[in-house]
């Protein structure tokens, strides 16, 4: 097999792996009741809250997580709810 071929296909199974670990952002709680609550504050901008809320989501072993406030004028911080 070519190693043109073959990088590109590990690539893309390791990112589809990687994605598939990462808590994913949801828009309800889909009926589900929080299993733990995050914050941040002190961001730059509000996709860095965002992130950092996926990150301590993850962190904290949920499937996905809820932001439930977010904010801010110089410096932003958000509230999320977490879903295991």
């Amino acid at each position: 097999m070519k190693k043109h071929i073959l990088v590109p296909g590990i690539l893309a199974l390791a990112a589809v792996s990687f994605s598939s670990i990462a808590a994913q952002e949801v828009a309800s709680g889909q009926g589900r009741t929080a299993d733990g609550v995050v914050s941040t504050s002190g961001q730059q901008t509000l996709a860095d809250v965002t992130q950092t809320l996926q990150e301590k989501a993850q962190a904290a072993g949920a499937s996905s997580f809820k932001i439930i406030s977010a904010g801010g004028d110089n410096q932003y911080f958000g509230v999320a709810e977490l879903y295991k």
